[in-house]
């Protein structure tokens, strides 16, 4: 975990001077350890530099996205905090509060801000109904056809829709990792919008994605849970 950097300015921070924010992890830290668990404090033994040594993380997710080495995303609790720059710190203490496998909910994230920009260019229809349903049987489809479209828009100087059709490629390219592709969508129609408020609406709506996935995931447990009991009550 030395040379990861991350992100937040402004973040939330209690009383007791603990700060909440998002880490992505693979399925071992950077230096090689594994991922503590849930609840378990990683402690860096040394002074902790920015860029250099420490434990890194984001308070948008949108900003550790950009750090990302795997598709688990953690909501993590930094205490310690030794440096802040806009879109990274660097903490001696970490704490993984709890984590969602990121996989699926990174593309449908493609997904849907490729069809945010959908209106700034000629978007045609099997492209569209694999950004709306992420169905396996438009994609392959759908990727070519945005890079073509893609490319004629670069050769017409059409930098906007251009950046759209790019967008909706990115978020079909399957054989890209998802934080890459989650990543690559995100930029290409950040670019199209231009507007300053996009970046600032794609980490809430990512952040939505992973509360949702997190609290289906509960409920999935919950009813694991029942239905164990009920088959240890009948058998």
């Amino acid at each position: 975990d030395m040379t990861e950097q991350n992100v937040i300015p402004n973040g939330t921070q209690n009383g007791s001077g603990e700060l909440l924010a998002w880490h992505f992890v693979d399925e071992a830290l950077r230096d090689g350890q594994p991922v503590p668990p849930d609840g378990e404090k990683l402690t860096h033994g040394a002074a902790p530099s920015l860029c250099v040594s420490g434990l890194h993380a984001s308070e948008r997710i949108i900003d550790a996205l950009k750090y990302a080495p795997g598709n688990t995303i953690c909501r993590v609790e930094c205490e310690d905090l030794a440096t802040r720059q806009d879109d990274k710190l660097v903490c001696a203490t970490r704490t993984v509060l709890w984590r969602v496998d990121g996989e699926e909910l990174l593309r449908e994230f493609a997904r849907k801000v490729a069809l945010d920009v959908a209106d700034l260019w000629s978007i045609p229809d099997g492209v569209r109904k694999f950004l709306e349903t992420g169905n396996e049987n438009f994609r392959v489809a759908a990727r070519a056809e945005a890079r073509d479209l893609s490319r004629a828009y670069v050769r017409e100087d059409n930098v906007t829709a251009a950046a759209a059709a790019e967008a909706a490629r990115a978020a079909a390219a399957r054989t890209h990792a998802a934080r890459a592709t989650a990543l690559a969508a995100a930029w290409a129609a950040n670019r199209a919008r231009g507007d300053a408020g996009t970046w600032e609406r794609y980490n809430t709506l990512l952040e939505n994605l992973v509360e949702t996935a997190r609290t289906a995931g509960d409920g999935d447990d919950e009813w694991g849970d029942f239905a164990d009991e009920l088959e240890m009550e009948l058998g």
